[in-house]
C-alpha cells in the first residue's frame, strides 16, 4: 500500500500530462499499480490492525482502584503487587497506563488568610542594588511593613539591617501608621531571631524581645521555606525593586527616604487589586493599640558605642566626634529628628546634625581642647614633690651644761 505523499505524487505526474510508462520510471512502481491508483482517484485507506491484547488488561481495574481510591500512582509499588496477583508483563506497561492517568503537578492549594483590623503586620527585609557617582555597584537594605488588614505600605532605607536599624525603622513605621498591630510577623531573619530553643519555640533577641514587651507587640514566625504565609509583604518588598527602584536618582538616603515615604503614600491611595479599596481608606479602620510614651522607646533607639581614640564614634556609616577626654569610654549614640545626639553617664556630650554621606567624618568644636597641654593624658602623671628641709633651733653649749649639772644635783 502507497503512502498519501505517493499517491499525490502520482496523481500530480498524470496532471503534467505524463504517460503510465513515463509516471512508472519516475516513481519506480509498476504501470499496473500506477493505473489502480488513478483509478480509484482517493488517497488508500490504512488497513486497520487488530489490536492484540495487553498483559496488563486483566489488572488494569485493580490500577484504577489504586489510583482513585487509594492515591497510589507509584509504578514500582504496584508492580510489586500485581506480581503477587500474577501479573506477568513488565513496569513500562503500568507506567504507560499510569501516565495518561495521573493527575497534574501543581502547587499546593493554600486559602487566603484575610487578617482583622488591626490584628498584624508583616515585616522584611530587602536588598537593593544602586551604582555611586564613581559607577561603583553596592547593596542597600529596604525594610518594609504592610498592614494586613488595609494593606497601607511603609517603605525605609537603612545603611545596615542590624537589630539597631530593624528597630529604629520599626518605630518609624509604627509612627508612621499612628499605632501598634497586635502581632507582627516575620520570616526567621538573624536581626529578631538567633535560634531555635529545645522545645522548638524561637529563641528572640534580647533587645528585640524587650522591645515587644515594651510595646505590646506579639512577634510569630512564617513557616519554614513558606513564604506564601507572609505573602503581603513579600509582594510589597518585589513591589518595590520593580516599581520604585528601577531608574531611581538620589542625592542621599535622606533625600531617598524622602521620595520612599511620598511613593508610598501614592501607592496608598491607589485601588488594591485584592480588597477592592484604597489602603489610605482602610487604614482608618486598622484598629491600631496606641503608641507608648516616647520615654519608653528612646532607650530602644540608642546604641551604645565606644569612643575611639582620636574622639570618634561611628554611627549609621558617619563618624561623628567627641571632645578627646572621652576616648575610650562608653556612650550612648541616638538619633533625634535630624540631629546625632551622644551622652556618656546622663550628660549629653555632643550634638551633631545628621550626615548622609557615607562613611563621612563630623567633628566636634573644640573637640581637641587641651590635648596638647595634656600630651594626650587624661588622668593626672606620677608626680613627686621637693620640698625645703626643716630649719633646726642652734642653741649654745653653756646652756647644756647648765641642764646637766642641774640634773645631777
Amino acid at each position: 500500500m502507497l503512502k498519501g505523499g505517493t499517491v499525490l505524487r502520482i496523481q500530480e505526474l498524470k496532471a503534467q500530462g505524463k504517460s503510465l510508462r513515463e509516471i512508472s520510471r519516475e516513481t519506480g512502481f509498476s504501470r499496473n499499480t500506477v493505473r489502480r491508483y488513478l483509478r480509484d482517484g482517493h488517497l488508500p485507506k490504512e488497513k486497520v490492525q487488530e489490536r492484540r491484547g495487553s498483559k496488563l488488561d486483566p489488572f488494569k481495574s485493580q490500577i484504577d482502584h489504586w489510583m482513585k481510591v487509594d492515591g497510589l500512582f507509584n509504578c514500582q509499588a504496584m508492580l510489586m503487587r500485581l506480581r503477587m496477583k500474577g501479573y506477568t508483563g513488565g513496569a513500562t506497561l503500568i507506567k504507560d497506563y499510569v501516565q495518561n492517568h495521573r493527575p497534574p503537578q501543581c502547587a499546593k492549594a493554600v486559602q487566603r488568610y484575610e487578617t482583622l483590623p488591626g490584628e498584624q503586620a508583616q515585616v522584611d527585609w530587602g536588598i537593593c542594588e544602586y551604582e555611586d557617582v564613581n559607577g561603583r555597584s553596592h547593596r542597600m537594605p529596604v525594610f518594609v511593613m504592610v498592614l494586613g488588614f488595609s494593606r497601607a505600605i511603609y517603605v525605609e532605607f537603612a545603611r545596615r539591617c542590624d537589630i539597631y536599624s530593624f528597630l529604629r525603622c520599626f518605630v518609624h513605621a509604627i509612627e508612621h501608621f499612628g499605632g501598634i498591630p497586635k502581632i507582627m510577623l516575620t520570616d526567621h531573619m538573624k536581626t529578631v531571631v538567633i535560634g531555635m530553643n529545645d522545645d522548638h519555640t524561637p529563641e528572640w533577641n534580647r533587645t528585640f524581645e524587650d522591645f515587644a514587651l515594651a510595646i505590646g507587640l506579639t512577634p510569630k514566625l512564617c513557616k519554614v521555606r513558606r513564604p506564601e504565609t507572609k505573602g503581603k509583604v513579600e509582594r510589597g518588598v518585589g513591589f518595590v525593586k520593580d516599581n520604585f527602584w528601577p531608574g531611581r536618582t538620589y542625592t542621599d538616603i535622606l533625600d531617598l527616604n524622602r521620595q520612599a515615604l511620598a511613593w508610598g503614600a501614592q501607592v496608598d491611595e491607589r485601588i488594591h487589586g485584592t480588597t477592592g479599596e484604597r489602603p489610605c481608606d482602610r487604614i482608618k479602620d486598622e484598629q491600631l493599640l496606641s503608641l507608648p510614651s516616647p520615654d519608653r522607646l528612646v532607650k530602644f533607639l540608642r546604641v551604645e558605642r565606644i569612643v575611639s581614640v582620636d574622639g570618634f564614634v561611628s554611627f549609621d556609616g558617619v563618624r561623628y566626634g567627641v571632645h578627646w577626654r572621652y576616648s575610650g569610654q562608653s556612650v550612648l549614640v541616638r538619633q533625634v529628628g535630624h540631629h546625632i545626639e551622644i551622652w556618656h553617664q546622663g550628660e549629653r556630650i555632643a550634638l551633631h546634625d545628621k550626615s548622609n554621606r557615607w562613611g563621612g567624618m563630623v567633628r566636634l568644636p573644640g573637640q581637641y581642647e587641651g590635648l596638647k597641654a595634656a600630651e594626650g593624658v587624661l588622668k593626672p602623671r606620677p608626680l613627686a614633690r621637693e620640698i625645703s628641709a626643716p630649719e633646726v633651733e642652734q642653741r649654745p653649749l653653756a646652756m647644756y651644761e647648765e641642764l646637766a649639772e642641774v640634773g645631777s644635783c
